[in-house]
């Protein structure tokens, strides 16, 4: 059974950091990208950053270069995201996806496998 389970989110006030963490299995990690999605209340989903296996590269979204670091550790089929100097507007459900190739993308439907999600709340 293919699993990705996201933890690490929580209530955390502006200019805090919190670490997200990606936790794959029932698939060949080695072979996925993967990615992380946001969807805050009322708004789309939308993607955040991804990281691809093969050469570790990564792509972030703009507004969150500089403030948040994707990375992942292949040995433990786990992904993370170093979420840092958080905004309220970082408020949303972030979850994890993956998807298969060599092809790194924040366009949701090219995703495969995704996640039930983890909340993040960001006071101000």
């Amino acid at each position: 059974e293919v699993q990705l389970v996201e933890s690490g989110g929580g209530l955390v006030q502006a200019g805090g950091s919190l670490r997200l963490s990606c936790a794959a299995s029932g698939f060949t990690f080695d072979d996925y990208a993967i990615g992380w999605f946001r969807q805050a209340p009322g708004k789309e989903r939308e993607g955040v950053s991804c990281i691809r296996s093969s050469d570790g590269s990564t792509y972030y979204t703009d507004p969150v270069k500089g403030r948040f670091t994707i990375s992942r550790d292949n040995a433990k089929n786990t992904v993370y995201l170093q979420m840092s100097s958080l905004k309220p507007e970082d408020t949303a459900v972030y979850y994890c996806a993956a998807l298969m190739g060599r092809f790194i993308s924040l366009r949701s439907s090219w995703y495969d496998y995704w996640g039930q999600g983890t909340q993040v709340t960001v006071s101000s």
